[in-house]
């Protein structure tokens, strides 16, 4: 789903900036119907998935009709949202992502309250979960359709607007994305599965605890960067490539700021997390969390620039380089433990360098390549935010030593105190315009009027 919207978003945005709705129903409906054939022959073999999936797991046999009704109902709800983020293409490229993140809340909703409400009216069920899961999609898709044809009434549903040369166009990027997305899979879900193989079920938890903060910052900074997509391109589409490199330059120092303090209170407060959280006895993997979170301040506000790839339609070299550097983090995660002994130390150690080398290295120098531009450009803009993430992290550390953290009320007080220095010094620090407007779009118009008056 991702590859998809990633191919059809870039012309599709670029058709509707520059008013060419022709071309946008072309793209439109070579998408919808592509995606739609493409699913329709998925759906007998999502139906022998669901009906051997008993054989795939130990299932009671008094439960195996119902194990098939949740397979079907999670894989066709899948399905479903797949097809309807073609509708969502057209919101994303008017950058009403609010709309996209109020139809992706509805449909966790919607999910979890039929599960509950089901569960109370019945009985808890299996079939219930599969239910719930296809009518949530099911509402998520009547609700994009209806916010995409607000949006943009000019798309019109159409099989004669199919192209089978715009299907070429689109899986060529596809293609090269969903080839980038597998090297990311090897960066971000191998580790786990080579700790668990390697040390055991203990030592896979244990390192699980790690990941999750690592995930959950990934995703912070995702959604922080997915603001900013499509002002990118819409400043490609316009031509306005100086005030794309700034915009992208100030981005990335903005977001480095913003990451740098979950991240450097998270690595500050470490232990007493640690302690609070899941107890006194998991306080030893303060230093893993350190290790695997540190470069993260510099290797995820880079991540932005991926988003210049697309507007040129350069990602093959990203893409090849993505995968072998994803190959590259399997085989460190083996070899450097089996060579140092560091035991799951040694995996993350494998995840930074070659993460670093890819985001902090390649990311940015292909960037400027595309560009045009020097190769030093985007350098002076990841390190502020690494500055701002050792200063937060030495700053916790010192409140600790003064008051030691003792329960989660301290805790939360020490980040509020934290948070309102910080916030206060990065908005005295970033007197520029441009990220003093990109700090501004981020905050809901009705906060921006009541500071104005």
């Amino acid at each position: 789903m991702v590859s998809l919207n990633t191919s059809v978003s870039r012309p599709m945005t670029i058709e509707l900036q520059m008013k060419e709705f022709k071309k946008a129903n072309v793209t439109f409906n070579t998408a919808l119907f592509g995606t739609l054939g493409i699913i329709l022959l998925m759906l007998p073999i999502v139906v022998l998935l669901s009906y051997y999936s008993p054989s795939f797991f130990e299932i009671p046999s008094n439960q195996e009709n119902a194990t098939r009704i949740l397979f079907f109902g999670v894989i066709s709800a899948f399905l479903l949202r797949a097809w309807s983020s073609n509708f969502g293409v057209s919101i994303f490229a008017y950058n009403r992502l609010d709309l996209l993140n109020m139809i992706n809340v509805i449909n966790i909703l919607v999910q979890v309250g039929l599960i509950i409400l089901l569960f109370k009216l019945y009985s808890p069920s299996l079939v219930y979960i599969g239910l719930a899961y296809l009518i949530a999609a099911i509402v998520a898709f009547a609700v994009t359709v209806f916010f995409s044809h607000r949006i943009n009434p000019h798309l019109t549903i159409n099989i004669k607007d199919f192209r089978r040369s715009k299907v070429n166009e689109i899986m060529e990027m596809g293609g090269w994305v969903i080839i980038t997305q597998i090297g990311s899979l090897l960066f971000l879900q191998i580790d786990l599965i080579v700790v668990t193989k390697l040390f055991g079920t203990l030592a896979g938890g244990e390192y699980s605890i790690a990941l999750m903060w690592s995930s959950m910052l990934r995703t912070i900074a995702g959604l922080l960067i997915g603001i900013l997509t499509p002002v990118i391109l819409t400043c490609y589409i316009k031509g306005k490539i100086k005030e794309l490199i700034n915009l992208s330059k100030s981005a990335i120092k903005l977001t480095g700021f913003a990451m740098a303090l979950p991240i450097g209170f998270i690595c500050g407060f470490a232990p007493q997390l640690l302690s609070l959280w899941v107890g006194p006895e998991f306080v030893k993997l303060s230093p893993l969390i350190l290790l695997m979170l540190f470069h993260l301040v510099i290797n995820l506000p880079v991540m932005l620039l991926f988003d210049i790839n697309i507007a040129y339609n350069k990602v093959r070299i990203p893409g090849i380089v993505t995968f072998w550097l994803g190959i590259g983090n399997f085989l460190l995660a083996v070899i450097i433990p089996s060579l140092t002994g560091w035991g799951y130390y040694g995996v993350a150690v494998a995840g930074a360098i070659v993460l670093t080398i890819k985001n902090a290295l390649f990311t940015p120098w292909y960037a400027t390549k595309v560009l045009g531009i020097p190769r030093t450009t985007f350098i002076s803009s990841m390190f502020p935010g690494a500055l701002a993430m050792f200063i937060i992290a030495g700053s916790c550390r010192l409140i600790n030593f003064f008051v030691p953290i003792s329960g989660f009320g301290a805790l939360i007080v020490s980040g509020i105190i934290v948070t309102i220095v910080y916030i206060g010094s990065v908005w005295i620090f970033t007197k520029e315009n441009i990220e003093r407007h990109i700090i501004m779009s981020m905050i809901p118009s009705f906060i921006k009027h009541k500071f104005k008056t």
